[in-house]
């Protein structure tokens, strides 16, 4: 028979300590995975990569290079002869030249100008527009194809047309502003130093707009009709319901469109090229009109080439945003 062992004190417990109730809440507590970096999931989608393999090399060969040999021959200077195999380095000469010229300052303020008010007044004039055509009347179909004829006609003809409408002497523009009484003589829009520069930004909005209404209209559909409806019911009026309800959900669509526009203003080229080339004496050159004079007036390539990295280097920014704009449900999701 065997000898019963010492008696098990069933009331004694392990000691707690610190230690092993941070162990304890550790284990508890669900461990959420880190979100994989942007290698790893190039790594693990690799396979999926092969199918745009063609459109990849085709960007590498007419995207690519183009901006490699920018930036390279923005450290040359361009020779006498145009023959670029004989061009000579000098480093960041150019750069230099580009921003300490007054020139490059005048044309930064245009510039400025030029995006901040044609983006801003094409967004508001473009979120009017979705809104009033949000709501069903008779007529909306017909009044949304015109309101898009501006975005779909050709940018060259646009403004060729709204050039001969601004003319001092035979434009529709001055002589119904005669005609009307507000002025005496029919006014100077395009050789004015004054007006020249907000004269580009009412075409440049009339022509981008159309593009902020069909964004900011699509994301009104995603606007809760029951969330408006019970803020009209609880008395809201309709700023109340617009600012509290319908704009939140469009933030996303908004910075999205803002971005666009932005982006599509600091390198637009057409409309003040053939409206002014950049005159009257340089009043609405912006930089993207002063690098083809640069380039192709001056054949001062190697200067034209370090003004186009400083405005690729400000479009990469740009670019930054919209991709974090647009990226940002999928990050979200991601890290749920």
């Amino acid at each position: 028979m065997r000898a019963a062992g010492p008696p098990v004190d069933k009331t004694r417990t392990t000691p707690v300590t610190i230690a092993t109730e941070r162990e304890a809440a550790a284990s508890a507590t669900p461990v959420r995975p880190r979100r994989a970096g942007i290698l790893k999931r190039i790594i693990d989608h690799r396979y999926d990569y092969l199918y745009v393999a063609p459109a990849i090399i085709v960007m590498l060969v007419v995207i690519a290079y183009p901006i490699y040999y920018t930036i390279e021959l923005s450290f040359f200077k361009t020779p006498a002869n145009l023959q670029m195999k004989d061009k000579i380095f000098i480093g960041f000469d150019n750069y230099v030249t580009v921003l300490r010229s007054t020139s490059f300052h005048e044309a930064t303020i245009n510039t400025i100008i030029w995006t901040v008010f044609s983006t801003l007044f094409a967004f508001l004039l473009g979120l009017a527009a979705a809104l009033s055509l949000h709501r069903a009347f008779v007529g909306r179909g017909v009044l949304r194809a015109l309101l898009l004829i501006p975005y779909v006609v050709s940018a060259v003809a646009a403004s060729y047309v709204w050039k001969w409408l601004y003319h001092s002497d035979f434009g529709v523009i001055g002589a119904l502003a005669v005609q009307l009484g507000l002025t005496d003589q029919p006014i100077n829009f395009l050789d004015n130093t004054t007006t020249v520069l907000p004269s580009l930004i009412v075409v440049n909005v009339w022509k981008e707009f159309s593009f902020a209404m069909v964004m900011l209209m699509a994301g009104l559909q995603t606007v809760p009709e029951q969330l408006l409806r019970a803020a009209q019911v609880d008395g809201a009026s309709p700023w109340q319901r617009f600012w509290h309800v319908t704009f939140p959900h469009l933030k996303g669509v908004s910075m999205v469109t803002v971005l666009l526009l932005m982006v599509a203003n600091f390198n637009a080229f057409i409309i003040p090229w053939i409206m002014t080339g950049g005159g009257p004496a340089g009043a609405s050159d912006i930089w993207i009109t002063q690098i083809y004079n640069i380039a192709f007036g001056r054949q001062r390539y190697g200067t034209a080439s370090a003004y186009a990295v400083i405005l690729f280097i400000v479009m990469m920014v740009l670019g930054y945003f919209y991709v974090r704009a647009l990226t940002r449900g999928d990050d979200a999701r991601g890290e749920t």
